[in-house]
Parts: C-alpha cells; structure tokens; sequence
C-alpha cells in the first residue's frame, strides 16, 4: 500500500522535527562553548558565536584536572562494561537455551530490577564497599558499575542468541562437534555483533554516570569527568558558563563516537557475523 505525498511530507517533517528537538542541546552546548564572556551574558544570544574563541577551553583546563578524571572514566567504563559483557554472555546463553522455571525466574527479575531507582540501591551498596574496603576507590566504582549494567546487559544479549537459529548448534554436535567447540566456532561469531553493542552501551552507561561516583568517591584525584564537571558551578550555584561548556562538549564526544560505532554494529554486524560464519 503506497502512503500519498502529502503523509509522507507529514512524516518527514514530524522526523525533521524530532531531530531538531534532540539536536538542540548539543548544538546550543557546543555554540557556548565558544563564545566569549561578553556574549554569554548578552540579552539576545545567537546561535553562530560572533566572535569564536578558545578561552572557554583553556580556561576549564586551567581550572579543573579534566584529563585526569577523563582517565578514571575512562578505566571505570571499560572495565564495567568488559566485566558485565563476560558474565552476561554465558548467562544469557543459558537464559534464551534452557526453558525452564529458573530461566523465566531470572528473565523476570531482569525485567523487574530495572524499575529499582538509584536511591534505593546506594545505601545497600554503600555498606557493601564499606565492608569490602572498597569505598572511595575506582574498583569498588567499577564493581558498582558491573552490578547496574548486568541485567540490561543479559537481556540485551538474551536477545541475540534467541535469533541464532538453534539448528546451527544441532547441525554442529551432529558433525561431531562438542558443546564448547560448537559455542566458540558457531554461535560465538554470530553473538558478536550483539556482544560489542551491548558492550558499548555499558561503557556510555558508565561513563555518563554521575550519582554512583558522587556518593563514592570523595578523593579529588579519584573523582569521574561527570562529578568533576560540577565543580564548575560555584557555592551559591553560579555557573562558570563558558568553561562549563567547553568542559561538557568534551566529556560528550566519546559518547557521539560510541552511538556511532553501535549505528554501524547494529545495521550490519548482524549479517556480516553470518557471512564469515
């Protein structure tokens, strides 16, 4: 059934739209990023700076150890999201594999933890640390980091193994094949697109996660970039606009790169893993 032009025109200006709206904030951020005391306080701002300039981005670095804590969020989210990767794959096997009442048991508080706030999660996990020693420390961060991701991350990953067709395992164990050879050369390959995108979205998790490394961490030089951003904002709630906002369209980029990464992972992991397979 062909949509007429006057609905397709609707539908592309309702996406056209829907663009706009969610490219807003990263197009003001970005354009704040660049301008100048005097324009940032102008009664009439402007989208294009009239006068561009690099001192926002001199300044936030002057001022805050923005490397150093891009470091501690960048060792945070790749440990997380390699930890929650390596225990949800198996678990996710035997989750889409075995039909059984354990199965939809861990299917179902999957479904159901995902509705738990962060408030009622930090108090318990706070004591925890505390009783491991891991207070105030990017491991015990990771760990926390680990706990949040592993549900989505096993029902993302469920996901994929319930669309390998079973009959390449049976066709495998018929060739002679035992269980773990037929996992690492038949299945393995196919799960790797949904393995590197779930991957990826624990790592912007953990990276653009601000509560969990509030409350932990306390030391300057073990702070993430999101809670070392709030230093920007003075004691009376006065923001360093300009330096802010350089700051944030940094701390910002590797998440752009990393929805762009899982956009081409998506689109043609899936039948690419077939292929070599």
């Amino acid at each position: 059934m062909r949509t007429s032009r006057p609905a397709r025109a609707g539908q592309y200006t309702a996406l056209l739209a829907y663009l706009v709206f969610l490219a807003f904030p990263f197009l003001w951020l970005v354009s704040t990023a660049f301008k100048p005391p005097r324009e940032l306080g102008s009664l009439h701002p402007t989208w294009i700076p009239d006068d561009p300039t690099l001192a926002n981005f001199r300044q936030a670095f002057d001022e805050q150890p923005l490397l150093h804590a891009a470091l501690n969020s960048l060792l945070a989210a790749l440990a997380a999201a390699v930890i929650a990767v390596l225990i949800a794959t198996p678990m996710a096997y035997v989750v889409a594999r075995r039909r059984t009442r354990l199965a939809k048991a861990v299917t179902g508080w999957v479904v159901v933890s995902q509705a738990f706030p962060f408030v009622l999660l930090i108090i318990p996990l706070f004591l925890v640390l505390k009783n491991l020693r891991l207070i105030n420390s990017v491991p015990g961060l990771v760990l926390v980091y680990v706990v949040w991701a592993l549900p989505f991350a096993l029902w993302m990953l469920a996901g994929y193994v319930r669309a390998v067709p079973p009959e390449l395992e049976e066709a495998a164990a018929v060739d002679g094949a035992g269980r773990v050879r037929t996992l690492v050369s038949v299945t393995a390959p196919l799960l790797a697109p949904g393995i590197v995108a779930t991957g990826l979205f624990a790592f912007i998790t953990a990276w653009n996660e601000f509560f969990f490394a509030l409350v932990l961490l306390k030391t300057p030089e073990k702070q993430t970039l999101p809670v070392v951003l709030t230093h920007f904002i003075g004691a009376e709630g006065v923001a360093d606009l300009g330096p802010l906002a350089a700051a944030a369209f940094l701390a910002t980029l590797p998440s752009l790169v990393v929805f762009a990464l899982i956009q081409r992972r998506i689109t043609g992991g899936m039948l690419t893993g077939a292929v070599k397979s």
